[in-house]
């Protein structure tokens, strides 16, 4: 008898968007409406209340909240033009995808290209049903743009790795069930000494300090790791292949953290009708101050045809088997144009945008300026706009060093 996975594969699109429809209608509860992924939140989770148990664990049975992943590991298996139907009735009913973080724009797809057999049934289904959350363990206090000068040993002890050493600006540690970390295995070469390695956590010897941000959050943290012992399946790949493994997976966080992903998201209303809240209109409806009107239509012009590109591209790269260097390109644009954004709306805000804490600002203002201060951190972390200009003219347009 076929499952229902194989129907949705299988369904022609219209009989599969009237299916998603009634799947909504039946399972979406009302009051999420308009909500976000709490999985995904920077600032961290918060309880789950059962509307929202509910509504994850109903996209999770059905693959959906993965939905072009491989159905044998808890995906949806779906094709692209089925996710795209599933986006599209999710958006029309002001439905989030209840499954997300770093397990699914990161580690996920990395694991899907490079894991055994063992390490996928293990590791994919609990991300599919949002189970589980994962953290990077990547930069060090001496190897952040130069990352390949990480630190952090893992010694060989036979049946286990010991890993020792320190890793920091750790997204969600202090939350996170386990660590996909990159550490080094072999001293004598400082790319082919990399290692890609998963940590439980709650391991004796972890220890996790969170950072305090000039935003008031503190989703970065400091990890320790002190005697930490690994399981030797725990390790990803080969000994020496993480630093192979590791571009890969940054090419999946370069992708999500501009307008190809998150950035998209973030975004919320448009500049215009945030500039008719603050900023005088005249007899049309428009918004006054023509400057200020050109400013708007430029940047709103300039965002959306970046985002038909950035969806493009993604398109073109998962024809070609998965995401390429063009990855660069878009998280040096999309996180440029979402500061660009945030510049502009304090600044439309006018003395609105100014505020921190205390009555006379709304939660939206407060909001609009912890982000405005947040996004300063979006060119640096997942590789900083330096990083990506050299990918882009080394590995894109195939400029060469000369001596």
């Amino acid at each position: 008898m076929a499952s229902q996975k194989d129907i949705d594969r299988t369904s022609d699109p219209e009989t599969f968007r009237q299916e998603v429809r009634q799947f909504i209608a039946e399972n979406f509860p009302d009051e999420l409406k308009s909500k976000g992924n709490a999985l995904a939140a920077v600032e961290g989770p918060a309880t789950e209340t059962a509307a929202q148990k509910s509504w994850r664990e109903a996209m999770g049975s059905r693959g959906w909240g993965t939905p072009t992943w491989p159905a044998e590991y808890g995906g949806g298996g779906l094709s692209r033009k089925h996710a795209a139907i599933l986006n599209e009735e999710l958006a029309k009913a002001k439905a989030h995808n209840p499954i997300g973080g770093m397990g699914v724009m990161m580690f996920g797809p990395t694991l899907l290209e490079y894991g055994s057999e063992e390490q996928k049934r293990e590791h994919i289904p609990p991300i599919c049903r949002g189970e589980i959350r994962w953290c990077q363990g990547y930069s060090e206090p001496n190897a952040g743009s130069d990352l390949a000068n990480l630190q952090t040993m893992a010694e060989d002890k036979g049946d286990h790795y010991l890993v020792n050493g320190q890793k920091t600006w750790t997204s969600g540690g202090q939350w996170a069930d386990k660590c996909f970390c990159l550490v080094r295995t072999d001293r004598s070469d400082k790319h082919k000494g990399i290692s890609f390695l998963l940590i439980d956590m709650d391991s004796p010897g972890v220890e996790v300090r969170p950072i305090q941000m000039i935003s008031g959050m503190s989703p970065f943290c400091e990890t320790f790791f002190d005697d930490v012992k690994v399981p030797k399946e725990n390790l990803v790949g080969e000994e020496g292949q993480g630093w192979t493994i590791g571009k890969r997976l940054l090419q999946h966080e370069r992708t999500n953290l501009s307008g190809g992903g998150s950035m998209a998201r973030m975004m919320g209303a448009s500049l215009a009708d945030i500039a008719k809240r603050y900023v005088e209109t005249d007899s049309d409806g428009r918004i006054a101050d023509a400057v200020l009107r050109d400013r708007i239509a430029d940047f709103e012009i300039r965002w959306n045809a970046f985002l038909l590109t950035a969806r493009r591209a993604a398109q073109e790269s998962k024809a070609q088997g998965g995401v390429s260097e063009i990855s660069s390109v878009l998280k040096k644009v999309g996180t440029k144009l979402g500061q660009e954004r945030a510049e502009l709306t304090i600044e439309i805000m006018g003395l609105q945008g100014l505020g921190w804490e205390g009555e006379g600002f709304t939660q939206a203002e407060l909001a609009g300026v912890r982000g405005w201060l947040f996004g300063k951190a979006t060119t640096i972390y997942g590789g900083s706009t330096e990083i990506q200009n050299n990918i882009i003219a080394k590995r894109v347009l195939g400029m060469l060093d000369h001596q």
